[in-house]
Formats: C-alpha cells, sequence, structure tokens
C-alpha cells in the first residue's frame, strides 16, 4: 500500500524539475562541449626537388681561370712531362695504385668529366688542372670517402715508373676551406732518390701534387696541383674556394633565367 506515496512523490519532482527548466532558473553548470577533432592530413610535403644536371654552357661558364687565379698561371701549353714520367707508375695491386692511376687518368672523382681545364704556371713549371665531374652525389660522397682513408692505407709505399726508377711515394692529409658540403685534401710526395745519387751535388727528382675534391649541392668538381719544383698551395686554396663561388653563381643564375 505504500507503492502509491512514492510513485507520487517521484513525479512530483521529475514535475518541479521540469517546470524549473522551463522558467530559466539556474542549474549546475554543465561540461564545456569538446572542440572539433580535425583529422590529421595524410598528404606528405614534398621533398625538395633536386637541381637539375648543369648544362654543357654551365659546366664551362663553372670552370675557373688563369684570370681567377691571377698572374702567373696562363692557359696550359701541354701536358705536363711529369705526367708519364713519374705518374705512369706501378706499385703493390690495392687502393695505391688505385691512387696513381685515378692521377694519371685525371680521374681523382672517377670520369667521366663534364668540362675541363688546365693552368700552367710558368715560374714553377707547376700545372694544375681543374675538372667538374657529371658523377651522382652519392657516387661523389663514395668517391670522397675513399679519398678520406689514404693517408692511413697508402702513407707511404714503393712505386716503379718508366725506365725502372723506383719511386718513394708518400700520401698526406691537406686541409681545404670550409666550403661547399663535402670536401678531401691529399698531397702526393713522389719522390726519385736515385737522381740524387747520380749527381752528388743534386737533389732528388721530387714531384709535389696537391689533391682536392669538394662536392657542392648536386656539382662536384676535383682538382690537382702538381710540379717538380715549388708547388704554391694557395693557389690550390684559392682554385678551391673560386670553384665553389663560380658554381654558386651558375647555379643562381640558372634559377634567375627559369
Amino acid at each position: 500500500m505504500t507503492r502509491r506515496p512514492l510513485l507520487a512523490s517521484a513525479l512530483f519532482l521529475l514535475a518541479t524539475v521540469t517546470g524549473c527548466a522551463a522558467l530559466g532558473l539556474e542549474h549546475p553548470p554543465t561540461a564545456v562541449p569538446p572542440a572539433p577533432t580535425i583529422a590529421p592530413s595524410t598528404t606528405r610535403p614534398a621533398a625538395p626537388t633536386a637541381d637539375p644536371a648543369l648544362t654543357e654552357a654551365q659546366a664551362h661558364a663553372a670552370l675557373i681561370t688563369g684570370t681567377d687565379l691571377g698572374a702567373p698561371w696562363i692557359p696550359t701549353r701541354g701536358a705536363a712531362t711529369w705526367r708519364d714520367g713519374m705518374l705512369k707508375a706501378a706499385a703493390p695491386a690495392g687502393d695505391c695504385q688505385r691512387l696513381l692511376d685515378a692521377l694519371y687518368a685525371d680521374e681523382v672523382l672517377g670520369g667521366p668529366a663534364r668540362a675541363v681545364v688546365a693552368l700552367d704556371d710558368p715560374d714553377t713549371a707547376a700545372q694544375l688542372r681543374y675538372q667538374l665531374t657529371g658523377n651522382r652525389p652519392a657516387d661523389v660522397d663514395r668517391r670522397l670517402a675513399w679519398l678520406k682513408t689514404l693517408p692511413q692505407k697508402c702513407a707511404r709505399f714503393t712505386a716503379k715508373a718508366s725506365g725502372d726508377a723506383v719511386l718513394d711515394v708518400q700520401v698526406a692529409e691537406l686541409p681545404l676551406p670550409e666550403v661547399g658540403d663535402v670536401r678531401q685534401g691529399l698531397r702526393v710526395t713522389l719522390t726519385n732518390w736515385a737522381t740524387a745519387e747520380d749527381d752528388p751535388d743534386g737533389d732528388p727528382t721530387a714531384l709535389t701534387l696537391d689533391v682536392a675534391a669538394v662536392r657542392a649541392g648536386e656539382d662536384a668538381f676535383a682538382l690537382t696541383n702538381g710540379g717538380l719544383g715549388d708547388v704554391l698551395n694557395e693557389a690550390t686554396q684559392a682554385a678551391v674556394q673560386l670553384g665553389v663561388r663560380r658554381l654558386a653563381d651558375v647555379r643562381k643564375q640558372g634559377r634567375v633565367q627559369v
């Protein structure tokens, strides 16, 4: 018999709450509705596109010149005599022979070259050879990594040149200006001590060769600066800096024209 009073009380309470809502009376605050969820984008940002390969005209425009280096550098009069006399040499098979072959073939970064220039210093009979490679950046970086190992692998070895001349070859690290993205320098010295024995008052015949290779973005170049006399390291350093700057100028002009 007690169920009806309880039901009546419940109905009265429900009516009261409904009436409060209708009269606009204050209710307990409710939670702030959540902000709408934005689905994450599935579209990835486009990867930066690589610069296109240099055209033939651009590759030749990127070469350094005797005017860039200043006096006494002039366009070459021909291959230096010491290339066949000392660089065409046989060493124990392996990295050291590979280095000599690359120097003789003028392929420090491998072939083929896109553009090549050679300059002579008549005062010291030195010759500087500079070339742009057409190889991909990944291949260039592998070659640079190999060059970096040579001061340890080929620090000193013996090679046999033309006429059975025995050469004492030394390879050392050559610091380069902090330009470009990746770089490696070597100082290679090839000495024929027998020439000093033939002439007690003379000095041994020694070829000194500065070697530099640099990658700047999609482009890369290598140079050798060598001779039997004084080899000015300043010319090597200047050529490296000029090479990177010239490439940047050529790339900039190409983007403006596009």
